[in-house]
């Protein structure tokens, strides 16, 4: 067959290891320099797009939307669009597939799910928006009884088109909108990880939030609640499911109570598969986190260093603001993507008895600076700091002893790093040096 492979980042090398063999590929990526393997046709460049009729098959990346393939050739190419997840779910030797969705805590829940079932000894793969690509994980010879968990963007689901067994969807905030043309859009993405599933399925939900619980409204499978009943949720400082009582908030190594969501949310999950309570409580107690996702790095001088680069949207930085109940200064700003900012304001302005400074950094810290006078709060300082250093060492002179020092951004890193990667690993950098 002819494939082009459209967008050749991480999910585009993992479909070109995928198809190559007996197929005439074709790389096709906007960036005119790009390095493709050696002797693999290619079309680069602003007509990257253009032409694809001539294929059988065209594997979307998840950063390429749909409608621009469509818009740059004719709507009879919609049948031969695909994608890593698509294929996957097609391919996949197990029908035992957990789907996760959100604004934030995919990665968190994902990971905690795998750890749970691999703690009561079953076979899992994790993959998707974390770690491997989907179709990379074809590659661990996965067996008819194992379990998969995948984490899910709206980005990889905006065009899905089969349903998993089990799924969830997490709470969910406008985000992504330089992306989708629409805060509808955004949650119709969301909602085709729900829309093929059938009566024999399962879709995990969180009901505080309206957008989680409209969301998952479009499934035909059996809608459990989490942070409630019948699903997993808190009373009395101890996290119950089904009449057993797993373990006491105050064991788990994730801080916040935010985090307290991300448990009830992979412990429904997992109670689907397993009742076996030792397990699910070794798996809860002992999980530390994810890298960047309100990470401890280091105490200098009396002063604790957290970094929370993961923290790319406002409702991040606010969870991380009230797990740290320390006094701190908090690095916020970054990459503005125009997110609405009057709910970061008021939640700074309500905890300001815990917040030492705000130092202001990136292309957003004059908006947000804006933001902040609205609400009447002005203990912020503006920083024209160029590097990871420079922001560190001014955050470290405003910190006291006894203190945090907090990277908790609430934009993305476009406008200073590569990714929040880089500017976690900058920050950790740079702490380590202190």
């Amino acid at each position: 067959m002819k494939i082009a492979i459209i967008g050749f980042g991480l999910e585009g090398r993992a479909a070109y290891d995928y198809y190559k063999d007996g197929n005439e590929i074709t790389i096709c990526d906007q960036k005119v320099d790009l390095e493709v393997p050696t002797g693999v046709a290619h079309q680069l460049g602003d007509d990257y797009l253009r032409g694809l009729d001539v294929f059988d098959v065209i594997v979307r990346s998840p950063y390429v939307r749909p409608d621009a393939i469509v818009n740059a050739n004719s709507a009879d190419i919609i049948p031969k669009i695909t994608s890593n997840t698509n294929e996957f779910m097609h391919a996949c030797p197990t029908p035992n597939i957990i789907g996760i969705t959100g604004t934030k805590g995919k990665g968190t829940t994902s990971t905690l799910v795998t750890k749970m079932l691999e703690s009561a000894g079953f076979t899992v793969h994790l993959g998707g928006n974390i770690g491997l690509p989907a179709l990379k994980l074809l590659e661990q010879n996965i067996q008819p009884d194992d379990w998969v968990v995948l984490e899910l963007s709206s980005y990889q689901l905006i065009d899905l088109k089969q349903s998993p067994h089990l799924a969830a969807c997490l709470l969910v905030v406008p985000e992504h909108l330089d992306w989708h043309e629409s805060l509808e859009e955004y949650f119709a993405a969301k909602q085709q990880l729900f829309r093929q599933q059938t009566q024999d399925d399962i879709a995990v939900y969180y009901p505080a939030s309206e957008n989680s619980d409209a969301i998952t409204k479009v499934t035909l499978a059996k809608r459990i609640p989490y942070m409630e009943e019948p699903g997993a949720h808190v009373e009395n400082n101890l996290i119950s499911i089904d009449g057993h009582d797993i373990c006491r908030v105050d064991e788990l190594q994730l801080p916040g109570e935010h985090n307290w969501q991300n448990v009830c949310a992979a412990l429904t999950l997992a109670w689907q598969v397993t009742q076996d309570v030792p397990a699910l409580r070794s798996a809860i107690t002992s999980f530390t986190g994810l890298p960047y996702r309100i990470e401890k790095r280091r105490e200098v001088h009396g002063i604790i260093y957290y970094n929370d680069s993961f923290a790319t949207g406002p409702g991040a930085s606010i969870a991380a603001m009230r797990a740290i109940t320390q006094p701190k200064v908090m690095i916020l700003g970054g990459y503005d993507r125009g997110l609405e900012l009057h709910e970061l304001a008021t939640a700074i302005r309500d905890e300001s008895t815990s917040l030492r400074h705000l130092l202001l950094i990136g292309a957003s810290r004059e908006r947000l600076a804006s933001a902040l006078r609205e609400q009447g709060y002005d203990n912020f300082t503006l920083s024209d700091a160029g590097t990871m250093p420079e922001v560190v060492a001014a955050a470290s002179a405003l910190a006291q002893d006894g203190d945090a020092v907090v990277l908790s951004p609430a934009f993305a890193s476009y406008d200073m790093f590569k990714n929040f990667e880089d500017r976690g690993n900058q920050f950790n950098q740079a702490v380590e040096a202190l």
